[in-house]
This record gives C-alpha cells, structure tokens and sequence, in this order.
C-alpha cells in the first residue's frame, strides 16, 4: 500500500507540474557579453561547448524528471490498475518482466522506476531538445509532443507494444490503451514542461558553486557509457559546425522551422496507420 500511496505523490507531482508550468517555451540560453573586435566572428569555442552543456543539462534532468514521475510512477499505478480490472484468473500469473501479476514490491517498483527514467525518460528528454524548435510554442507544444511520442513511440517500443504478451493477460484492451495512452501524453507534457521551466533556471556551466549542481546531472550519463560517447560526438559535431557561417546560417533560418514541423507532420501520418493497427489489436483482446 505504501508503494502505491508514493507513486500516486509522485504523478501529482508531475501534474502540479504541467499544471504550473506547461505554457513555457524554452528560452534560450544566457548570453554572456562578448568582447571581439568583429561581431560576424563565430563565437568563442568555449561558449559553443557551455551552450551545448546548457542544452544536454536540460535535456537529461527533465526527461529523468519526467521518466521518475510520469513514466516511471504513473506506470506502475497503471499495471496496478491494469492487475485489478484483468480479474482473479489473472493474479499471480508471470508477465513478460517475469513479474507476478497483483504482486507490488518496492524493489520490484524501485527498479521499474530506474529503468524507465534511465532509458524512456532519458531518450524523451533528448528527442524534445532537438525538436522544440519544431512543435507549437505554450501547451500545445507539449501536448503535441505528446501526441507524437504515443503515435511513433508507444506502439513500437513501449508501452503499447503489438508483441507485448502481457496484453493477454491483463485488461480488458480498451483500458490498456486508454490509460497507457493517457500516460505516455502526460509524460511528453510533463517533459516540455520541466525544459520550459528548467532554461529559466540553470546557468551556464561556469566555476560556481550553483552552475556546477545544476549541471550535476550530466554525471549520470558516465554510467551509461554508449550515451555518454554519443552525447560527446554529438557536442563535437556543434562545435565544428558553429566555425561554419552557411551551417549556423541554415539552423537559425526560420525556413528550418517550416520544413521541420512539415516533416514532424509528414511523419506523424506515415506511421498513423501502424498506430491506429495496434491500437484495434489490444483493444480486441479479452
């Protein structure tokens, strides 16, 4: 009961959250004065790399955010309901997790919770850094990037996955889907969110006792190392493109903008059918 009662704190937690902060755009970062004698100079590389810092930082504290609240919480309370409404044939029987159905412990629900923010919430933070630029400013935004992790995500990855067997045993289809679709919304809003309100409160990484704590959770990328070797190219590729004028030219053009939320929609109807597919297949089973 315990376990229950702290997951249910921890998505009113990110409820208040989106309740309070849900209408923030990103801001961009701070912008230091520049002392240079020619203002058309691509900036210092030192400030590329804090930027890229600033962005990476705000990525990965709200997608872990988002992944412990949202994710994390709200889908263990989902699998507890899920439990209940499947009826007594189904409790005690082995899910895919080999997790026995009714059963909730706390280090069953603490790992559940670590490996979702770890990796969906992690991966979620990332994907809305570099697509915010492309979605709807204020709450649609974070309702539209919910929307598109639920069309492009859920079904193919988690939590709305077709092979997933767990589907046969709990239920019924329609509240599956209802809930998880639901929750992965959520979590997508709950992200924009936590970045909104986040890129008006971490500084520039600098030798200060407050820039470096809120920059603390890029050290959890170390054990991760693929992400961490990943999230070091990737800041390498910055910085050689910030020396390029036509590259930083093109990124900053408003055409960008045009043609990213067109290919946001273009991929948002390619897997529409595959989504709507899945979705009829759950919903379908007992």
């Amino acid at each position: 009961m315990a376990v229950i009662v702290v997951c249910v704190v921890l998505v009113l937690a990110g409820l208040a959250a989106v309740v309070r902060w849900g209408g923030l755009a990103v801001q961009p970062p701070p912008a230091p004065a520049l002392h240079t004698a020619d203002p058309t100079e691509p900036p210092p590389v030192s400030l590329v790399v804090r930027r890229y810092l600033w962005y990476l930082t705000l990525a990965v504290t709200s997608g872990l955010a988002a992944g412990i609240l949202a994710a994390g919480a709200g889908g263990r309370l989902v699998m507890r309901l899920l439990a209940v409404t499947a009826g007594p044939d189904a409790q005690g029987r082995i899910t895919e997790a080999e997790q026995l159905v009714g059963r909730i412990t706390v280090g069953g629900t603490l790992g559940f919770i670590v490996f979702t923010a770890l990796f969906f919430g992690l991966a979620s933070g990332m994907v809305y850094l570099l697509l915010h630029r492309w979605l709807p400013a204020g709450w649609a935004g974070g309702l539209a990037y919910g929307a598109l992790l639920l069309i492009v995500a859920a079904t193919r990855l988690e939590p709305m996955r077709r092979g997933n067997p767990d589907f046969d045993l709990v239920g019924p289809g329609w509240v599956s889907v209802a809930t998880f679709a639901l929750l992965v919304v959520f979590h997508g809003m709950l992200v924009a969110a936590l970045a909104g309100r986040l890129s008006r409160a971490v500084p520039l990484v600098a030798a200060e006792p407050r820039a470096i704590a809120a920059h603390a959770p890029l050290l959890l990328l170390l054990p991760l190392a693929p992400v961490g070797v990943l999230a070091a190219i990737a800041g390498a590729v910055v910085v050689v493109a910030s020396r390029i004028p036509r590259v930083v030219a093109a990124v900053q053009a408003r055409r960008l903008v045009v043609v990213g939320r067109a290919a946001l929609a273009v991929a948002g109807l390619v897997v529409l059918p595959g989504f709507v597919s899945t979705v009829v297949d759950i919903v379908g089973r007992p």
